[in-house]
This record gives C-alpha cells, sequence and structure tokens, in this order.
C-alpha cells in the first residue's frame, strides 16, 4: 500500500436495520438502503440517482482517489509503458466476404475503431464507420457490432453510449455514407439480415432490461411499427439472435442457464414467424448450424460434455447421426460447419485442442495447443464456402496469432500481436500445476513468471480466479502483464470448480449447493503454490471479477490472512439479496447457475454460508479494492458499495477497503482501449504496492 503518513477518514455509510427473514433463517442488511428504488431509470440515466445515494458513493470513490493519491506516478508509468507495447495504427486480419474484405483498424492515438472495406485481393480502402469520430466528446462510447447487409449496400451498427448494454441500432448507406433515419433503441445490438436487405431482426430488451422480444424492422418503415416475431413469457429465459453462417436463416435461441430452444427465421421469406425445431427441455443446452438439408447441433442431451449431431432440417425430430461422440472429461466447447467442413475446439484438464474433418470423409486434422498454458479460439468467418479454417491461438508467453488452416494442414499466418517496444519470449516461462482440494479434486493453476525469478519461495503473486457458468478462464497473453512480472510479480490462474476446464463435472461440483467448492479449489491453489515455491507466504494477492467475485471474497472471509491483498472488479458478492429480487435482470434466469432462495429453503441456507457480503465478521484483513460501474447491469453498483462498508466496519486491522466508482460506465469498465489502460494501471498498481513493489517516486 501507499508510504504511511496521516490517513484520511474513511467514510462511515448511515446503517439502517433491515433484515430479511426466510426458511427460518434470518439475514442482516444494514446498507440496503444503497439500492435505488429507481435503479432501471438509473440505469438508463445516472443523473436520476438519488442524492443520498450519490453523495454516499462519491464519497466513497473520493476517499479511494485520497488513500491511492501517492501511486499516481506509478500508475502514469504503467500506462506509458502498456501503450509502448500497443500497436498504435492496429489493423486487423481482413475477413473476406463476396467482393470485399471487411476489417476494423486504429488510427495513431484512436479509441476506437474504424470499420473499413477494400476490393477482395487488396485495393483501395473504404472507411465505412469511424467510431473514433463518433466517440468524441462522450464520457462514454462503446461500438457494440457492425454488420453489413447480404448485398453489401447497408451496414447495421450498434453502440452504447452509457455502459449499460442498452444498445442503440443504426443503419448506414454504404453508398452515401449517411446513416438512414432508422434508430432502434433499447436492443441487445445483434441484427440478423434478410437476404434481400429489405429488414432486419433484432432483440428488444424490456423494462427490466431483459433481452425478451425478437421484431422484424423493414428498413424505411417507423420503428413503432416493427412486428413480433418471437415473445418470451419466462421472466428465466433470454433470447439471443445470430445467422447461419450460409445466411439462408436466422436463429432465435430462447435459454435458460441450461437449456436452449432453437428456433428459426427463413431470412428468404417474410421474416413473420419463427419455425421450432428443437423444443426447450429441461437440462440441455445447445447450439445450431445448418447445412444444406442438414441441421448441425451440439447439445449435452445425454452427453453432459456435449457431443455433435447430424439431424434432418425437415423434421429435426427424426433420428439422426452423431458426427462427434461425447467424452467424458473432454468438453466441446465451440464448433463451425462449413460446406466442406466440420470443425470442433474441444478443452480437457484446461488443455484446448482444435479437431476437423471433411465431411466426405479422409483423416482427422488436430491442431494443439503448442505453450504448457495455451489457449485456442475458433474464428467463424463470414463464408459458408470459405476452403480454410481461420482460428487464433496464444499462451501465457505467447502473443496472439491468427492462422488460417487449409484441408491439407497447410498454414498461414494472417496476423500477429507486435509489440512495438519488444518482447523477447524467452524472458518468461510457463507452467501447469495441480493443486489438490480437501475433497481430493485435482486443481489445475496456469502460471507464468519471468526466467530469471525461480521458485524460491521469495516472489509475490496475483492469482485469479471466476469459476462460475462453465466459463473457463484461458491462459492468454496479456502484453499489458508484463508491467507485473518484469517487476518480479508471478501471474497466475486458478482453474477453480465452476468453469468446464475439466468437463462437465468440473462445472456441476462448483455450481448450486457446490459452490462453496470454488472457493475451497482457490485457497488449495494459493497453499500449492506457497509449497511449491512459485509465491511467498503471505505475500500473495487475490483477483476476482464479476462472478469470480464470489470466490475472493468467500476466500477472504475463510482466510484473510492468506493474501496480501483483493482485487475485486465488478464483484458479484451479495449473492443472497440478489437472488432474493425476482426483478433484477439476471436473477430468474441464475436461480439455476446459484439456487432459488426464494422457494427453497436449502438454496437459502447454501447461499447464505457462502454469500461473501452476508458472512463477513470482524477480522484483520488485508487492503481490499472493489471497483464498480454505476451503469452495471449485471453487478449492480450497490453489491461493492454494500461490501466495502461492511468489510470497513468490521476491520480490525488498519488496511483500508476502498471503492473505486466510475460514474461514466458499466460492467465492462471504461470505453476505448487507452481509457481502460488506466484502469488496469489501476489494479496493478495496488497489488504491487500490496506486496512491497511499488515504484520509487
Amino acid at each position: 500500500m501507499p508510504p504511511e503518513g496521516p490517513r484520511p477518514r474513511p467514510p462511515r455509510p448511515k446503517r439502517v436495520d433491515a433484515i430479511t427473514r426466510r426458511h427460518g433463517l434470518d439475514s442482516a442488511d444494514p446498507y440496503a438502503w444503497l439500492k435505488a428504488a429507481n435503479w432501471p431509470e438509473v440505469l438508463r440515466d445516472p443523473a436520476t440517482l438519488p442524492a443520498d445515494i450519490r453523495g454516499a458513493l462519491e464519497a466513497e470513490d473520493a476517499y479511494a482517489r485520497e488513500v491511492l493519491a501517492p501511486l499516481a506516478p506509478m500508475r502514469r508509468r504503467l500506462v506509458e509503458e502498456m501503450r509502448a507495447r500497443m500497436e498504435d495504427e492496429d489493423v486487423d486480419a481482413p475477413t473476406p466476404d463476396g467482393p470485399w474484405e471487411y476489417y476494423c483498424r486504429h488510427r495513431e492515438g484512436g479509441q476506437h475503431e474504424i470499420v473499413c472495406r477494400r476490393p477482395r485481393g487488396g485495393g483501395e480502402e473504404e472507411v465505412l464507420l469511424d467510431a473514433d469520430r463518433i466517440s468524441r466528446g462522450r464520457p462514454y462510447f462503446e461500438l457494440h457490432a457492425a454488420q453489413h447487409s447480404p448485398d453489401h449496400r447497408l451496414l447495421a451498427w450498434s453502440s452504447d453510449d452509457a455502459g449499460a448494454e442498452l444498445r442503440t441500432i443504426r443503419v448506414r448507406d454504404l453508398v452515401s455514407g449517411r446513416d438512414l433515419p432508422d434508430v432502434v433503441g433499447d436492443t441487445t445490438g445483434i441484427v440478423a439480415w434478410s437476404r434481400d436487405a429489405r429488414w432486419f431482426l433484432y432483440v428488444a430488451v424490456d423494462a427490466n432490461h431483459r433481452a425478451s422480444r425478437v421484431l422484424r424492422h423493414r428498413i424505411g418503415e417507423p420503428v413503432a411499427a416493427d412486428a413480433a416475431v418471437y415473445e418470451e413469457a419466462d421472466p428465466a429465459w433470454l433470447v439471443d439472435l445470430d445467422s447461419t453462417l450460409s445466411g439462408d436463416h436466422a436463429v432465435v435461441a430462447p435459454r435458460a442457464q441450461d437449456a436452449t430452444e432453437i428456433r428459426l427465421v427463413d431470412l428468404s421469406g417474410d421474416g413473420a414467424a419463427t419455425r421450432l425445431v428443437l423444443p426447450r427441455k429441461a437440462g440441455v443446452s445447445r447450439r445450431v448450424e445448418v447445412c444444406g438439408d442438414r441441421l448441425i447441433v451440439l447439445h449435452d442431451d445425454g452427453a453432459p460434455d456435449f457431443r455433435i449431431d447430424s439431424l434432418a432440417l425437415d423434421d429435426p425430430s427424426a433420428p439422426g447421426r452423431t458426427l462427434v461422440p461425447e467424452v467424458a472429461g473432454r468438453t466441446i466447447r465451440d464448433f463451425v460447419a462449413r460446406r466442406d467442413r466440420l470443425a470442433w475446439l474441444e478443452m480437457e484438464d484446461a488443455t484446448p485442442r482444435l479437431r476437423s474433418r471433411a465431411w466426405d470423409g479422409g483423416a482427422e486434422d488436430a491442431v494443439a495447443a503448442t505453450d504448457p498454458c495455451g489457449e485456442i479460439e475458433l474464428v467463424e468467418g463470414a463464408e459458408f464456402d470459405a476452403p480454410a479454417l481461420r482460428y487464433a491461438v496464444t499462451g501465457l508467453t505467447r502473443p496472439w496469432e491468427v492462422r488460417e488452416r487449409g484441408g491439407d494442414g497447410e498454414e498461414t499466418a494472417l496476423k500477429r500481436q507486435i509489440l512495438p517496444s519488444g518482447y523477447d519470449p524467452s524472458a518468461y516461462v510457463s507452467t501447469r500445476l495441480h493443486a489438490r482440494a480437501a475433497d481430493g479434486a485435482e486443481v489445475p493453476i496456469s502460471l507464468v513468471r519471468r526466467a530469471d525469478r525461480p521458485p524460491d519461495g521469495t516472489a509475490p503473486l496475483l492469482l485469479h480466479a471466476y469459476g462460475a457458468y462453465g466459463d473457463s478462464v484461458a491462459p492468454t497473453f496479456s502484453s499489458h502483464r508484463l508491467s507485473l512480472l518484469d517487476r518480479g510479480m508471478t501471474y497466475a490462474i486458478a482453474h477453480v470448480r465452476g468453469g468446464s476446464e475439466k468437463g462437465a463435472a468440473w462445472r456441476e461440483g462448483g455450481r448450486l449447493r457446490a459452490k462453496a467448492n470454488s472457493v475451497g479449489d482457490f485457497l488449495a491453489c494459493a497453499a500449492r503454490l506457497v509449497e511449491t515455491g512459485h509465491a511467498a507466504q503471505g505475500r500473495i494477492v487475490a483477483r476476482g471479477a464479476s462472478a469470480g467475485g464470489i470466490v475472493v471474497g468467500a476466500a477472504l472471509n475463510r482466510a484473510p490472512g492468506t493474501f496480501a491483498g483483493i482485487v475485486a472488479d465488478v464483484p458479484f458478492v451479495d449473492v443472497l439479496n440478489t437472488a432474493l429480487d425476482p426483478d433484477l435482470p439476471l436473477t430468474p434466469i441464475e436461480w439455476r447457475e446459484w439456487g432459488d432462495p426464494i422457494r427453497d429453503a436449502g438454496d437459502f441456507a447454501a447461499i447464505l454460508a457462502y454469500s461473501p457480503y452476508d458472512n463477513v465478521r470482524p477480522a484483520r484483513r488485508p487492503p481490499v479494492l472493489a471497483i464498480a460501474g454505476l451503469a452495471d447491469p449485471r453487478v449492480t453498483y450497490w453489491e461493492p458499495a454494500k461490501w466495502v462498508a461492511r468489510l470497513r466496519e468490521t476491520q480490525l486491522g488498519d488496511a483500508p477497503a476502498l471503492l473505486a466508482l466510475d460514474f461514466d460506465a458499466g460492467h465492462g469498465g471504461p470505453g476505448g482501449r487507452f481509457a481502460a489502460l488506466e484502469e488496469i494501471a489501476l489494479v496493478y498498481a495496488f497489488a504491487l504496492s500490496c506486496v512491497g513493489l511499488a515504484d520509487e517516486d
């Protein structure tokens, strides 16, 4: 932490007694008043936040700024270092589609993307949308999507001006370069174009911030006349929208936390209705692609780790055939089905592999991660007939690279991440370890350090975890992270249960009433890192973001002496109270992840037992930095605000609990590639200061 001296006086938010009693159990919430009764309005217009709540939040943010002020020179240096590693005029690998190649680039010093195209094979660039110019003068801006029409005449683009994920869709005429009068607000930002480009489908967000309706907008007609194509009545289900790679169908996919329904819309027709092809079934999740007369389905019906089947498009209920069988412990994460080839991405023991096979048979092609801690991602592309497969590869010591692989196995590098300030991969070492949890589970750990910093038990370490929704934390390269490594700090990922790094059983072992396993796994990883000499006792900084806030928050309650500091980005820490409020955007759908404490006494007791906010007790804790966004619809601002207040009032030592709140952003943090560096520098400077590595001024 910053040098010792007179400490600023921390704010003391008022306490208002509030007791929730359910199923014979009580939970106290003395800071419930920080939740604005008009929170849906606040998400749309932060100026409507009640004055007493705004005053409390401003006091918290001012206190955090004052405590962290001595780190300002170090934060500036960190930003300078990170910018020096970024390509100022970065250009994506172009994506071919018909006569054009589409791509995004950044201008020198630009915060946001410039959407461009050029004739296929090369030629003069055409700027379609300059998000950098559009964003000027706005406190927050995010270009969410830019989707050209099949005839290449129009561009549907969506943006968010507040961070609340209420995106506005606009349509640009690519001949004139001007936006049409068609403006659709409060959407998820994704469209599915009709084949003739006369209409598109989109998903509307309702008053409770839920994606619940699919509508059709005809170009040139009033938005008020948009017709509903599908409406979801169950608040525990949200609606996703996509287009098949062939462009013949839109996929309307209502989904719960562990189930998916599949509906198709013929994009060559009038788009007036959906066709139900795979009805919802409890516990069955799906993704689909259409290849000619076949429906290709990735699903977990009777296959917890997923398999890929082929069904008849005109009769999906008829028996089909299995293309890729399930293998226990090997999760199929993603797939792409093209006219001539099927490709899929699988994960086993936190290690990815990419496989592909031609429809007409032949040998299976495979690509494995070459790094001990590596990652592979499929790149779908825009063309159903593309002969080559695109993928991205990276690792904790390997910068990102986009590659194209032909059916014969021949590869071409399309783009490599370049660090202008220089990078020597031999200066760093990545390692895969395993920690044994209390119940015997082997928890993978991905780790990277400088090669000249041997694991001799002296190094400080930043330990990251997530552990939710079956999402695996990928060991990807970060040029920003080098600022930690070069100062002697090791970085590690604890692949705790709740993710799918080791298959469906790994996810099930960290959700619902088994959620406490994620916390035990995290603590076991911390102990293992000390035991193997990769971390010094008492010099571990824990970091968790969003649902990862459960892991670090509960670990802090359980073993505060383990950590030198805690960083919690937009942390989900008020689990019980959130799960008790069915009006919040994600609560109904997430009952299948955390449990339903309203109707189920066992779920109430289980959540109450680990929820970080509800289990804060008097203790000597290390410094805590929580980061929040006022417009966050996923983890609402009052969760970290309440948590920090309770941590501070029960602190037995003098280490601060801080809340840094961005009044102009949401769950994803500041908009713009360089603006984001300010928040990263804040986190890094705080973490380094917690272990005594703050730069000398």
